[in-house]
């Protein structure tokens, strides 16, 4: 059992905490038995688990837990990047909080299997805060990294100050949608390069945060492609 905060696998965890060592290692940590449980029912090995208890003192775990109540179990494993293809593209621009970025991770997971696409400005998807906030999806349906001129596909973009709302627009195969930033911010002269249809999701309160707005997207054009066929 480890005893000492020295071991080679604590300082892997302490450094996995800062981005700039999860993209050198390549790696990422996973906190928790339901994460822990997820990435095995997709088929992912970690590199190695620490349990508290059974491998290393509840103390040393809890020392390197970026939780707050500490941790009974922590994962590593190997990051995975996606092709950014599909039928339906999930394309996040300026999007910082890695919560909301794991959040839409799970939505798109979910409600389409579709995958997430990451560009410039958008934080980290496997910081400990997305990937806690995926709830295992990122195991599932690993993310992709591309600029928005790179993907093909109708491209609709959510802005609340859009004219047309998400009901008036046809949905074509294969379809990216387009996320802004949580001040609703769309990659600088996208629209006026052509391809990209800006639409609203109405609603009585004065908007909806980014991975809401995703989540009602996602079921929407699903809905609509299951109809399609």
């Amino acid at each position: 059992m480890i005893n000492s905060a020295d071991n080679d696998k604590l300082k892997t965890i302490r450094k996995l905490q800062q981005k700039r060592w999860r993209t050198k290692l390549g790696l990422f940590s996973a906190e928790g038995e339901d994460l822990i449980a997820a990435a095995a029912a997709a088929g992912r090995e970690p590199e190695f688990v620490l349990r508290s208890g059974i491998d290393v003192e509840p103390e040393l775990l809890a020392a390197v837990s970026t939780l707050g109540s500490g941790t009974r179990v922590i994962g590593v494993y190997r990051q995975r990047w996606a092709d950014p293809s599909g039928d339906l593209l999930v394309y996040l621009h300026g999007v910082e909080d890695p919560g909301n970025v794991g959040t839409i991770i799970r939505s798109a997971h979910a409600l389409a299997d579709a995958t997430v696409v990451l560009g410039p400005g958008t934080a980290d998807p496997y910081s400990p805060k997305a990937v806690r906030a995926s709830m295992g999806s990122i195991f599932a349906k690993a993310p992709a990294r591309a600029t928005l001129d790179a993907l093909n596909g109708h491209k609709i973009a959510l802005s609340a100050t859009a004219e047309r709302h998400f009901g008036e627009v046809e949905v074509t195969r294969p379809v990216v949608l387009v996320m802004g930033s949580e001040r609703g911010e769309l990659p600088e002269g996208a629209a006026a390069e052509g391809g990209l249809e800006a639409v609203r999701i109405p609603v009585h309160a004065d908007s909806l945060n980014v991975a809401m707005a995703a989540t009602v997207a996602l079921y929407e054009v699903a809905h609509r492609m299951a109809a399609d066929g």
